[in-house]
Parts: structure tokens; sequence; C-alpha cells
């Protein structure tokens, strides 16, 4: 079973750190797409910085965001899984799991990203800011950079196992599973029941996607399929309804 998650565009700061070294991440085969991105990156924030938050779409109280990006290859770096700290992470909890629980994590989790592609737990990242949709000059949408490359690596570490793919529509963006990995993949919608009204809520689903994760890993549940994943987070005490891929799971609380 492989989850893809999406990245939190918040991001703790490393203090202290060796700076980035792309060598070092997971998923080699990406390196080149990251330098590629990540040069374009930093000389866009060098270059012209009004420009670059324009770009970036950040406010004017976010000059931080486009120095930090400006100094991306001297910035320290921290596990992956320690600098994404948005609602989802926060959920997901991973400093907290048995050692059993974070061995699992380590082989199952990926991280979606606009300037890395794909992630696992333990690489060290800086705090960044390139977000899914992002045009950058002289390069075009991130998306169109990931789109041929992403794919044999996903599928790799996939293998004959479930995908389950909980990015959000921005980094859904950067691959889409062909036919053959779509039969094998669920997706996940969180609503959030009140007063018999069904509506899709941010905070709901982020952090509710954390916990179904969660749960999955202190069980060390492994379904290989939609329907066995659906039956294992029920037997968890959660309403999940199947539409064929897609599986909707009711909340009513966060």
């Amino acid at each position: 079973m492989l989850v893809l998650l999406p990245p939190s565009e918040g991001k703790s700061l490393p203090r202290r750190g060796h700076p980035l070294d792309l060598d070092t991440l997971s998923f080699p085969a990406l390196t080149q797409t990251r330098r590629r991105l990540g040069d374009a990156l930093v000389d866009l924030c060098v270059s012209d910085r009004d420009k670059a938050a324009t770009v970036l779409g950040l406010g004017p109280t976010q000059a931080d965001a486009v120095a930090r990006d400006a100094a991306l290859w001297e910035l320290p770096t921290a596990r992956a899984d320690a600098v994404y700290d948005g609602v989802l992470y926060a959920a997901l909890d991973l400093d907290t799991l048995d050692p059993a629980a974070r061995r699992r994590a380590s082989r199952s989790l990926a991280f979606a990203s606009a300037l890395f592609g794909l992630l696992r737990p333990a690489d060290r990242i800086p705090a960044y800011r390139l977000s899914g949709n992002v045009t950058l000059p002289g390069l075009g949408t991130v998306a169109s950079q990931w789109r041929e490359v992403l794919g044999p690596v996903v599928e790799g570490a996939l293998g004959s196992g479930l995908l389950v793919d909980l990015r959000s529509s921005t980094y859904a963006a950067l691959w889409k599973p062909p036919h053959e990995v779509a039969a094998r993949t669920a997706t996940v919608r969180v609503l959030h029941e009140s007063d018999g009204r069904r509506t899709v809520v941010s905070h709901f689903n982020k952090a509710t996607k954390g916990r179904l994760v969660r749960e999955l890993l202190v069980e060390g549940a492994a379904p290989h399929t939609v329907a066995a994943l659906a039956g294992t987070w029920r037997d968890l005490g959660w309403t999940v309804e199947e539409h064929g891929h897609r599986l909707d799971v009711v909340v009513t609380e966060v």
C-alpha cells in the first residue's frame, strides 16, 4: 500500500541542519527536475522579489517566504514530516507513533511536493514556498514539469499494492494514475454532516484524513483493495460509503 499525501502550505522552519542536498533525497530519478525547479525558483526570488511574490501568490506580509526561497540552497533542513505542519500533519502526528508504526510510515507514506515531486517522511528539506498551481517564468506550470517524470516513480514505489490517493486537486494535477493504476486507487472525500446536511469543509477534510492514515499505521493495516480499505476503516469505527473507487467518510465533529 502506498499513501499519497499533499504537502502543507504552511511549514515549520528548521533552525539548524545541513543545507539541502538533492542527492540524499528519495527517488533519485527526480533529481534533475528538482534542480531545474529549484534553480528557477531561486532565480525568480533573487531577481525581482515583488514579481516573485505575485507569481507565488504571496501577500505583502509574506516577504519572508520570498527571502527564504531566494536562499533555498543555503537554508537548514529537517525531516519532511517535521517541516510539513498543517492540519493534516497535526492530526497524523507521526512523532507520537510507536517505533513499529513509524517504520510502517516510512515504507507506506509519500508526500506530493511542487518542488520535490515526491518525498518520504525522513527526507530532509528546507521550509520553501511553491504551490502546485504556480507558473514559473521560463519553465511554465509546475504540473507540466512533473507530469511525465512522476509516473514511473510513483508506480515503482507502489508495486502491485493499493494506492490511497489523498492529494488535493492542486497536487493531483502533478500526476494522474493511468488506467491500470486507477483500477487499484482509492480516493477519499470527507463530508461533514450537520442537521441532516452534508458539506465538504476544508478543516474537517484535512484533519480527518490525517486521523484515517494514522489509524492504518497504528493498526498495521495494509488492505489490497478499495473495498478492503473501506472495511478496515469501518471496523475502526468510521462511517464509510463506497462510490466505486471513491470512499466518502462522513463525520459529525472533528
